[in-house]
């Protein structure tokens, strides 16, 4: 609608007062943003950050409608979402996210042959099934692990899809895991600057944190991990990447 009226902003009133550099509830420390661009809000909105639906951001990022994020029972200065070249100071790391709505499933022992991969996230694509971080070992003795996350609501269906297609794929054995988090650090600093993913694989390691699956974009890096360690993660990578207000 803003777009259409070619608004010069649109803003949105929601239940808190901006945008977060991450979970206030989880780390009190956490200071609101007074900018962030359209591509972090994007990454945050799509790793976990409620603060946003997607695709509001999706939209104004297309039309280039600068949003402004407001509490509905504040009246206090928001947070804006703009255009990259809006930012005069980008800074490495914007937020940190986290979703625990994830599930790990691991193939172990799939035979390493052409097509393999298509054969499994085939049906699961075609049972409306997302699969979001994928890692594939190098194959030996004619044979790899494959590990995948999908959403912890469709961990059921997954599952019940790649047993029924066992012996079409071949695989030794499934292994599901519901109790995982995944944690993502976003910033547009990253373009430019080296050491983002080292910091945070050694602020996790120094809190005896493993990490599972490791995927990671232009600008974000995410991590998956046990469930039980979310709220520590979160607050040892705020504080390793100078957040902590």
């Amino acid at each position: 609608l803003a777009a259409a009226l070619k608004a010069d902003r649109c803003d949105i009133y929601t239940d808190v007062d901006g945008v977060y550099t991450t979970d206030p509830r989880i780390v009190p420390r956490a200071r609101k943003l007074e900018r962030i661009s359209y591509e972090e809000m994007l990454e945050l909105a799509s790793v976990g950050a409620k603060v946003l639906q997607t695709r509001s951001v999706e939209l104004a990022m297309k039309e280039r409608v600068r949003v402004q994020v407001l509490s509905s029972f504040e009246d206090k200065p928001g947070s804006l979402v703009v255009d990259e070249d809006e930012i005069m100071e980008k800074p490495i790391v914007s937020g940190i996210a986290y979703s625990r709505d994830e599930a790990k499933v691991t193939l172990r022992r799939v035979p390493d042959r052409p097509g393999v991969a298509a054969k499994v996230f085939g049906p699961l694509s075609a049972a409306n099934v997302n699969v979001d971080m994928i890692v594939q070992n190098i194959g030996a003795d004619g044979s790899t692990d494959m590990t995948f996350t999908v959403g912890r609501a469709d961990l059921p269906r997954a599952t019940d899809i790649l047993e029924k297609a066992r012996a079409e794929l071949g695989y030794e054995a499934l292994i599901a895991d519901p109790d995982v988090a995944k944690i993502s650090v976003v910033g547009i600093g990253m373009r430019t600057h080296a050491g983002v993913a080292s910091t945070m694989f050694r602020a996790l390691a120094e809190k005896g944190i493993n990490i599972q699956v490791i995927s990671t974009s232009e600008i974000k890096v995410s991590v998956l991990v046990a469930a039980d360690y979310t709220e520590l993660a979160v607050r040892a990578l705020h504080t390793a990447y100078g957040l902590d207000a």
